[in-house]
């Protein structure tokens, strides 16, 4: 291998086979001229046409190659390297200061990207929002709201805030407040203390594990109706899918949460959670600052369906 061409936008890089590479696989060879991608993403590129040996678009990634062969590869950028960046969007803005910026976050919206959601998150909006979040770890978001779970969310728009809203959250200095529909009698009230961490089985999944790290969220039953509770739940650490995984750990699954046994009800086709209230002290004045957002037309929508009363907490 020993020749590189560039073209103005997609890296090309050519290389003749030598004797060492007679007979082996054309993926193989790929992943020594361009180590810096994965093998996955090398073998997508010779499904998507990028490839080609002696001027003739590579068969398939076992393709055997022969000593002299000439192989030339487009290297497209992965999806990854494509996810950091701004793109325009309606973004629901509750607040906002030079240093803080409170979002309500829609159902069905990722926050961060990932695999198989590499744009149209909250942070590719955010970039487009405020061009200086280019600069900020992970845009400024500072916590997560699951893709399906809508409500509130704060975001730093400046180091100095970024910086003491993370430490406000470790210290659990961020006060969330959830409402939920669940399946089940859910008791008055409700301590869950148990440690959360990846299920060992399915890695889509946490679980309540010895193990984990500690968790409690305080549940607050605001009233019951044809097999269905209406929650207020307090998080006193923010595990990922907490309190999903507590109420369900004791038989209380929530609406429609199907990931972990929450059947479809009262027209839900997401778990029925969200992030109504949020309070905590500005990062940077120290003024007291509490947001609510009301219910989300889905999940009210189920709530009056259950015959429950409004929530109010």
């Amino acid at each position: 291998m020993d020749a590189v061409e560039a073209d103005v936008e997609v890296e090309t890089r050519v290389a003749q086979v030598d004797e060492g590479w007679h007979l082996q696989r054309l993926d193989k060879f790929l992943v020594q001229l361009a180590p810096e991608f994965s093998r996955n993403h090398l073998q997508g590129l010779i499904e998507r046409a990028c490839v080609s040996v002696n001027g003739v678009q590579a068969a398939s990634a076992a393709q055997k190659l022969r000593a002299g062969q000439q192989v030339r590869v487009s290297l497209q950028p992965t999806e990854e390297s494509k996810a950091f960046r701004a793109e325009p969007m309606d973004l629901q803005v509750v607040f906002e200061d030079e240093h803080v910026l409170v979002l309500n976050k829609p159902a069905g919206v990722v926050v961060h990207p990932a695999a198989g959601n590499w744009s149209g998150t909250i942070m590719n909006g955010l970039l487009a929002h405020h061009a200086p979040a280019a600069a900020l770890p992970r845009a400024g978001i500072v916590h997560r709201l699951d893709k399906d779970t809508s409500g509130l969310m704060v975001v730093g728009k400046t180091l100095a805030a970024v910086t003491a809203l993370s430490r406000m959250i470790a210290a659990r200095e961020v006060h969330r407040e959830y409402l939920a529909l669940a399946a089940g009698r859910v008791p008055g009230s409700l301590v869950i203390e148990a440690p959360l961490a990846r299920d060992p089985v399915s890695r889509v999944k946490m679980a309540v594990v010895a193990s984990g790290k500690p968790s409690r969220t305080d549940v607050f039953c605001l009233g019951w109706s044809e097999g269905i509770s209406a929650l207020h739940c307090v998080l006193h650490s923010g595990r990922t899918h907490q309190i999903r995984v507590h109420l369900a750990s004791r038989g209380f699954p929530l609406v429609a949460d199907a990931l972990y046994g929450g059947a479809p009800a009262l027209g839900m086709k997401r778990q029925a959670l969200h992030a109504a209230r949020l309070s905590f002290a500005h990062p940077i004045g120290g003024e007291a600052l509490r947001f609510d957002a009301q219910l989300p037309q889905d999940l009210a929508s189920a709530w009056a369906l259950a015959g429950l009363p409004a929530p109010e907490f």
